[in-house]
């Protein structure tokens, strides 16, 4: 349950701006919020089943989106490339920890690549 939150909060992160506004507002309320479908249906007017309804087709619409876009995709992939050069700089800088100038620039391209993942 926890890691089907964390997946929708990360489609929502970038594909939330594509949804109607009530979508949106529904599942912000949903997974961020923690109101039940039952809150979001009393705040709204709707009955329980319509929220549902509408979560569940939000759900499905961001899950088409990156389906056909590939954004999270790739940014988990950046993540990945990311800490493996980090790791690549740590044990470089590890093992030519003499050469300060090297050290040095190693630092620099740390910098540059955390940049990246921000």
């Amino acid at each position: 349950m926890l890691e089907d939150i964390a997946e929708i909060s990360l489609l929502y992160d970038f594909y939330g701006g594509l949804l109607t506004e009530k979508q949106s507002e529904f599942l912000r309320l949903y997974f961020e919020e923690n109101y039940t479908l039952a809150e979001i249906a009393e705040d709204n007017g709707l009955s329980r089943q319509g929220v549902y309804d509408a979560v569940a087709k939000a759900q499905k619409k961001l899950q088409s989106f990156e389906e056909k876009l590939g954004l999270v995709a790739r940014f988990r992939e950046s993540e990945q490339v990311i800490a493996e050069i980090d790791s690549e700089i740590s044990s470089l800088a590890d093992e030519y920890k003499d050469n300060a100038e090297l050290v040095e620039k190693l630092q620099l391209i740390r910098a540059k690549a955390d940049r990246l993942g921000d």
